[in-house]
């Protein structure tokens, strides 16, 4: 199955496709749809209506997750190009809600900085709480997969050995369109991951590569924090970002950035400046 979250005259709202419709829910966006406990009764709970999703407004998938959780350096190809060694545990930082825009918003290149970078993940949407779970509760813990593209402002991030100054500028992290289930694409073990930047393509690996899979990152994320419905942990970008280049190359105004996921969909982002 499939979900969405759309932006509608009345707000946004939860939707699920059936064929080429987005079908509405009662609930508002998916987060709230996970949160019903019960995703087969909720996803089937119509508030009537649909759009086409060739011409949906998708907002991001989950509007108000209670958590964010990204890895960093977790494909070998992209530690390799860094010049680290491969980590004995998950890095992770944070993303707060206003970095989150929807799969075909733009994204806002800040005014303060020119350094923004590419970085196509997949990103795991938990479905019910998790605490200090195994593998096999982890696995029954994740409602799916969807695409995020973790946008990085690469001078603040390197500004200290912290990182979420530079992974967390407003409306810059597009997420979605698409919550696909496990039926659809099963664990996401070995699916095609790629970013293009006006049709050029600067990464194109396999989530085969990944260092921590989607199971390690949650019961790891999940001996921090109870893990709720509706939040995102992004397991981390693939070599080939614009910031590990010789010479380094940045994002412009005007450049279009497509971040896709074998099976899960696709998200095509504009550049833009952002206006003081």
């Amino acid at each position: 199955m499939r979900f969405a979250t759309v932006r509608t005259a009345s707000g946004t709202s939860a939707a699920r496709l059936d064929g080429d419709d987005l079908v509405l829910l009662k609930a508002t966006d998916v987060g709230a749809l996970l949160a019903e406990g019960d995703l087969d009764r909720a996803g089937h709970d119509e508030s009537g209506g649909s759009v086409k999703a060739a011409d949906a407004d998708f907002a991001t998938l989950v509007t108000r997750p209670s958590k964010v959780f990204c890895v960093g350096l977790n494909y070998r190809s992209h530690i390799l190009e860094t010049g680290n060694t491969l980590p004995e545990y998950p890095t992770l930082f944070a993303k707060f809600t206003a970095a989150l825009i929807g799969a075909h918003d733009d994204i806002i290149l800040p005014s303060v900085s020119q350094r923004a970078d590419w970085e196509v993940e997949i990103c795991v949407v938990i479905g019910s709480p998790l605490r200090h779970a195994s593998r096999e509760e982890a696995q029954l813990g994740i409602a799916g997969y969807t695409v995020l593209n973790d946008i990085s402002i690469r001078d603040y991030q390197r500004r200290t050995s912290q990182w979420l100054q530079g992974k967390t500028f407003e409306n810059t992290t597009p997420v979605g369109p698409y919550l696909v289930t496990g039926d659809e694409i099963g664990e996401g073990l070995d699916l095609e991951v790629r970013c293009e930047v006006d049709g050029q393509v600067m990464q194109l690996d396999r989530t085969s590569e990944l260092v921590f899979g989607a199971l390690d990152v949650v019961t790891y994320c999940s001996d921090v924090l109870t893990l709720q419905p509706g939040d995102l942990l992004s397991l981390g970008t693939t070599g080939g970002v614009g910031d590990a280049r010789d010479p380094k190359v940045s994002l412009r105004a005007g450049q279009v950035v497509r971040t896709s996921i074998e099976g899960i969909g696709e998200c095509v982002n504009t550049c833009v400046d952002e206006v003081a």
